[in-house]
């Protein structure tokens, strides 16, 4: 389904309409300090489906939630570690993403219907307002189509899907320009 893929700017405004375009079930696109990420609702299980499908992501595979920090994390992750709040205050926000046993909140789509859950916390100032607006953890897989490298700039998202997404929030090209490392906690040893 084709749509106007609209460049918002990076101020109030376009947060609260990025906010609300996300709890309606629409996709939107997102920056981070590693790469701009393709988010949804993690708890709208119709557009995870679409987010998957506009990616031509596998829908079995698992994609990582933006969270505000582990107040947000506790609402959809059980028995979490002290090691996780550890991390979380060191390393958070940041491109740290921990893999934490789920609670059930989020869609099944998210966790690829595994028992576990990828939070991270984006070190990125208008993602973090338009997380928070929502009231909502996203999942965020980076805003390429399966295989592709990812955009590091509003531009880059634009070209890969152009009419196949509400907005782009335009926050300026990626400080980092690489995906986040990841920590599974979710057994008895951490594991990089």
């Amino acid at each position: 389904m084709k749509m106007k893929t609209e460049i918002l700017p990076a101020e109030g405004e376009a947060i609260a309409k990025a906010a609300d375009l996300l709890r309606r079930g629409e996709l939107v696109a997102l920056p981070t300090e590693t790469v701009y990420g393709l988010a949804a609702s993690a708890e709208d299980g119709p557009a995870l489906l679409m987010l998957y499908e506009v990616k031509k992501r596998d829908p079995d595979k698992a994609s990582a939630v933006l969270v505000t920090g582990m107040e947000m994390v506790e609402k959809y992750c059980q028995n979490i570690p002290q090691g996780a709040y550890r991390l979380a205050e060191k390393y958070w926000p940041g491109p740290l993403t921990m893999i934490l046993e789920d609670k059930g909140v989020v869609s099944p789509a998210t966790t690829g219907e595994g028992d576990t859950l990828g939070v991270r916390c984006p070190n990125h100032p208008v993602t973090l307002a338009v997380i928070e607006k929502a009231g909502v953890a996203l999942a965020a897989p980076s805003a390429t189509p399966a295989g592709q490298p990812s955009p590091k700039t509003a531009q880059e998202v634009l070209d890969y899907f152009d009419g196949h997404m509400e907005g782009i929030i335009d926050g300026g090209p990626c400080a980092l320009g690489v995906e986040s490392t990841i920590v599974d906690l979710s057994g008895g040893t951490p594991r990089l």
